[in-house]
């Protein structure tokens, strides 16, 4: 089946596939969207575009809450959830029963592999939910397509992941994130029909390799800022100053190798689903 439809909402199937997320930059400006890794997803099912006004008035009427169509909040999205699982429920059939689904907003994986499969629908200056908690980096990402559940306490742990489009360049999109313990204008929502994950969970390594990553941060310091530093006196001849004035000499290029490492380093390697972390879920 291609497609469903469930309480007036229309989804359409995306096939299991992979999709690579996350940037392999080595500068610093980057290290919030770093490791580039790999996710895998199986068959599910999801909505072309986000959710319009009349379909959430219509479903606000049918659980009987009085609801701003532009406004949404963590109780709103859940009270919606809860009235479309009871569909869902009743409507099985239409799915593989081998399978236990569930019916949310996407994971990331699920939105960036429907949006490179040309599944979804995106406009420009949007801002859309995910099911995923925050984060501040892709380490201990989900790669088996899952939401990813914040980890840690505060008040970040009300907020969910969003994906935001550049304004005049849809296909450009950064993640964000959104405060669900309020009432949030500006907000788009699309849901998923996604086979819950069992078993093991296959994550980015939550620990980079530190000391191979100090080792050539200090090997491009020295090249990029360091060697240039001395080397430039000497060649204009003005080698007594490389001896007189190392010290400033050696200040200057830590700074200018510090510099050139926020902009540009080797590519980092990508984490591809074979080199996940395997996590065992503990059933208690």
């Amino acid at each position: 089946m291609n497609s469903l439809n469930l309480a007036g909402l229309d989804f359409q199937k995306v096939e299991a596939g992979h999709v690579l997320i996350g940037e392999n930059k080595g500068g610093w400006i980057y290290a919030s969207q770093r490791p580039r890794h790999q996710v895998k997803c199986p068959d599910f099912y999801i909505m072309e575009k986000p959710i319009n006004e009349s379909q959430i008035e219509q479903i606000s009427k049918n659980i009987n809450i009085e609801s701003d169509p532009k406004l949404w909040s963590a109780e709103k999205l859940e009270l919606f959830i809860a009235y479309l699982s009871e569909k869902l429920s009743e409507n099985i059939e239409q799915l593989n029963r081998e399978m236990d689904w569930e019916i949310r907003c996407p994971s990331q994986g699920e939105w960036y592999l429907s949006l490179d499969k040309k599944k979804i629908i995106t406009t420009e200056k949007s801002r859309e939910l995910l099911s995923d908690g925050t984060s501040s980096n892709h380490r201990g990402a989900m790669m088996d397509g899952r939401p990813r559940k914040f980890e840690g306490f505060g008040p970040m742990q009300h907020h969910k992941a969003a994906i935001e489009t550049h304004p005049s360049k849809k296909e450009i999109t950064a993640i964000s994130s959104i405060p669900m313990d309020r009432d949030n204008m500006g907000v788009t929502v699309r849901f998923v029909i996604s086979p819950i994950r069992k078993g093991d969970i296959v994550r980015v390594p939550a620990n980079a390799d530190v000391i191979s990553n100090i080792k050539v941060e200090l090997f491009w310091t020295f090249i990029l800022g360091i060697l240039p530093s001395f080397a430039i006196p000497i060649l204009r001849g003005m080698g007594s100053y490389a001896t007189e004035g190392w010290a400033n000499l050696l200040f200057g290029g830590l700074c200018a190798g510090f510099v050139s490492g926020a902009f540009w380093r080797p590519k980092r390697p990508t984490v591809m689903y074979e080199q996940g972390e395997k996590v065992t879920i503990s059933h208690r």
